[in-house]
């Protein structure tokens, strides 16, 4: 039987941050080693949970953790050494117990140098149970967010 693909839809909610890339994040080459674009996708995730109020802290003082269950990236260009990049974060709404950013990484010329996704579920810190429904405080944050995007 096929399984259904979930459809997420995009919203309003962004951030954008930028880094400069390290040393210790390159090759040999002086290119980032590919590894390093998922904990861009991190540095940006933080940032956008801080902006919104949806941070790893603020999900913990509600006794969750939010571990990643999928990540995908897609590697456009390279990127050196030295560079400056821009991490754009782009929450997507489902209406599954679940956070979906999808990401677009830039240069300095304004060129797709990677786009990925990740996806997150809610498990209790405790018992670390799997949430099938969406949390109390995510839900409110949801209808606070969502309704003005």
């Amino acid at each position: 039987m096929a399984k259904l693909k979930e459809v997420y839809k995009p919203t309003s909610l962004k951030e954008s941050i930028q880094i400069r890339v390290r040393f210790s994040e390159t090759d040999p080459l002086g290119i980032v080693w590919h590894g390093n674009y998922i904990k861009y996708f991190e540095e940006g995730r933080e940032a956008f949970g801080r902006k919104y109020g949806i941070s790893y802290l603020e999900i913990e003082k509600n006794g969750l953790a939010t571990p990643i269950i999928k990540s995908l990236c897609e590697h456009k260009k390279m990127v050196r050494y030295g560079e400056l990049i821009e991490v754009e974060t782009n929450y997507m709404d489902t209406l599954s117990a679940k956070l979906v950013f999808q990401y677009v990484i830039y240069n300095e010329q304004r060129e797709v140098v990677c786009t990925g996704e990740t996806i997150q579920v809610f498990t209790s810190l405790k018992e670390g149970t799997l949430c099938l429904y969406n949390p109390n405080f995510y839900e409110q944050w949801r209808q606070k967010h969502l309704s003005s995007s």
